[in-house]
């Protein structure tokens, strides 16, 4: 076989980079800590992360649902952000949970680039690296303009937001929040909006970066079985047949293990996932159908920020069903590479060893929602027309 000299840390570094960046920026890359005072301050940071959504933002927003309650389109705006901050403390919980089981995860791609490969399998490995660049860029480009356009407005006397009288009555905030504290003196104003901006980036970072971080995983997964396909078909460029589907074996061992993990990991906040989806989706429809049915009042600005939110959650969500769905297809493709072997050309007992293949290769590797729905294009699909349904619900709610 065609092999390259291994030299796949700077590859391995390009394809997690930005990965790194955003996840470093709440504490929650995988690292292996040097010593107990390095694994102390990487848990005061997380702690630090979380404190700062928690009392700087979820509780203050809820406070401000219970104010605004029975005005739908005010609680709509408030779970517009107390909803992805919630989603945001529990990303974090989960992740920093699993940080030791994503750090082997994280050492076995750093693995795979290192070791010896063809060209052809490092160009594979190379596209799905590129192709989870690429989603990560597009997802942090669609939270960076969310987030401009929630905490910037605001300096110039404007805003994204449904305007109360309860909740912002002479100073307008990024958030709809409510604090026990008088607010719109100074300098409690100028700390507040200085803290929800911090709240802004921590949540984005959060929300997105642990999203990418999936993608990273299944992305490369799918690399190494498109990789184990090949393998099989070219399993006569081994020198010995047996030694040759031995290393195949051995192999998509390995990957189940890496599979396993990233399951484990993902599964429970996949199920929440589901849920908080549905549920801001059908907010996000009611108010853009309202304005585009009811003729009621809102700024350019805000229908911008609607849509873009609206294109941010549709992709994040859509990005775990389309991981979920190329992984399927790459596990099947794996067992018709193994199923279209010549095997009648073998001696009985390599035909034999072949059928091993062959049946492991038939259990297919899904990307699950608390262990019960595959993450797929057709749920995703599912989820949209029901979400879609229940936004009738609403409409006749306000009517």
């Amino acid at each position: 076989m065609d092999i390259i000299e291994p030299n796949g840390n700077a590859d391995f570094e390009w394809a997690t980079r930005l990965n790194r960046l955003v996840l470093n920026i709440i504490g929650v890359w995988p690292n292996a800590h040097k010593n107990a005072y390095d694994k102390f301050l990487s848990n005061l940071h997380v702690t630090f992360v979380i404190a700062i959504i928690l009392f700087v933002g979820e509780i203050p927003a809820i406070h401000s649902l219970v104010r605004t309650w029975g005005d739908l389109i005010s609680m709509i705006d408030n779970l517009q952000f107390s909803l992805p901050l919630t989603i945001a403390i529990i990303k974090l919980i989960d992740i920093w949970s699993k940080k030791t089981d994503l750090l082997m995860a994280i050492n076995m791609i750093a693995e795979d680039w290192i070791k010896e490969k063809t060209n052809k399998e490092r160009c594979i490995m190379i596209k799905q690296a590129q192709n989870a660049r690429i989603i990560t860029i597009v997802c942090c480009l669609f939270m960076f303009l969310a987030g401009c356009l929630v905490a910037i407005l605001p300096c110039f006397g404007t805003t994204v937001r449904y305007i109360t009288n309860v909740t912002d009555p002479v100073k307008i905030l990024p958030l709809q929040t409510q604090y026990i504290y008088d607010k719109n003196r100074s300098p409690y104003y100028e700390l507040t909006y200085a803290a929800q901006v911090v709240l802004l980036i921590v949540t984005a970072a959060s929300y997105s970066g642990i999203d990418n971080l999936l993608g990273l995983l299944i992305f490369h997964l799918c690399g190494q079985m498109e990789n184990l396909k090949e393998r099989i078909t070219n399993i006569k460029q081994f020198k010995n047949f047996n030694s040759g589907l031995a290393v195949i074996v051995k192999d998509h061992i390995r990957l189940t293990k890496f599979f396993d993990i990233v399951e484990s990991t993902f599964t429970i906040l996949l199920l929440g996932l589901l849920l908080y989806f549905g549920t801001l989706f059908c907010l996000y429809g009611f108010l853009i159908v309202a304005v585009l049915t009811e003729g009621k009042e809102m700024s350019l600005f805000r229908l911008i920020y609607l849509i873009s939110i609206v294109l941010n959650v549709c992709g994040h969500m859509c990005l775990y069903c389309v991981v979920g769905e190329i992984l399927v297809a790459q596990c099947e493709g794996l067992y018709r590479a193994a199923y279209n072997y010549e095997w009648y050309k073998l001696n009985p007992e390599e035909a034999r060893s072949l059928i091993i293949i062959m049946i492991r290769a038939n259990k297919t590797l899904h990307i699950t929602a608390g262990k019960m729905f595959p993450m797929t294009l057709s749920m995703f699909c599912n989820l949209i027309k029901t979400s879609a349904g229940y936004v009738s619900v609403l409409l006749a709610r306000q009517g």
